[in-house]
């Protein structure tokens, strides 16, 4: 573990001892403290530096395997997979978020293609169901990692979006530079378990959990300017938002 990574344990608090541990070192990783790919002291050395039981690092160091912050590697030691991404519930998009986020945002195009609209899009972006409107599907990577997979229909015309474009800025950003002036958006967030296709693109078991978001934006005349259903790594990323009472 860094040198100067302090674990202040309160002996006295009902909080369990190795859950007061796996809490601060995860926090140290939201932090950036712990990096990607630091590897923390072997069980024997935190227990003794902490005055703890193996039993209990070890089931500290467990809890945070199983969360998917840390990963046991044979010959190597026990190392931090990654920090989760955090990111807030706001009109805008991922690969903006990521990269003021210092996470290092990267684009796949899967799709991008004009195809006709099947019908539930359709009444969603106001168009005549089989008439055409444009499919995009990529993949979003943060720190080198796969992080969502991302299904967005737009109407055409909106702009000229180009595979080059998408993989070095985001959506929104090439919209608005469209003269698209996005002011709304209705946004639903869920989770449900991996597919086998989405599980190979994010490199996740079959099963695994994945939350989804789905959001319909609107521009300032009330129109439906795009409609996204996106899934992301529940292990590697969380929404916050901000509660206030009225």
């Amino acid at each position: 573990m860094t040198a100067n990574l302090a674990i202040d344990l309160d002996r006295s608090s009902p909080v369990p001892l190795y859950f007061q541990v796996a809490e601060q070192i995860a926090e140290a990783i939201r932090r950036g403290d712990l990096a990607p790919g630091s590897r923390l002291d072997n069980e024997i050395l935190l227990a003794d530096k902490l005055g703890l039981s193996r039993p209990t690092i070890r089931q500290a160091i467990q809890y945070l395997v199983d969360k998917g912050l840390l990963v046991r590697k044979r010959g190597v030691g026990t190392q931090v997979v990654h920090g989760q991404v955090k990111r807030s519930v706001e009109l805008t998009s991922l690969y903006d978020d990521l990269r003021r986020a210092g996470q290092e945002p990267a684009t796949q195009v899967l799709v991008l293609e004009p195809r006709p609209v099947e019908e539930d899009i359709a009444a969603i972006l106001g168009v005549e169901p089989g008439s055409q409107i444009l499919y995009l599907e990529r993949l979003r990577f943060a720190a080198g990692e796969p992080l969502a997979v991302l299904h967005n229909w737009l109407p055409l015309g909106l702009a000229q979006l180009s595979a080059a474009d998408l993989e070095s800025r985001g959506l929104y950003e090439l919209l608005r530079g469209a003269g698209v002036r996005m002011r709304v958006a209705n946004q639903r967030i869920g989770a449900r378990a991996a597919g086998q296709a989405e599980a190979r693109l994010l490199k996740e078991r079959r099963g695994a959990p994945l939350l989804t978001m789905v959001r319909t934006t609107y521009d300032d005349q009330g129109r439906a300017v795009e409609h996204g259903s996106h899934v992301y790594r529940a292990s590697h990323y969380s929404l916050e938002v901000t509660l206030i009472e009225r």
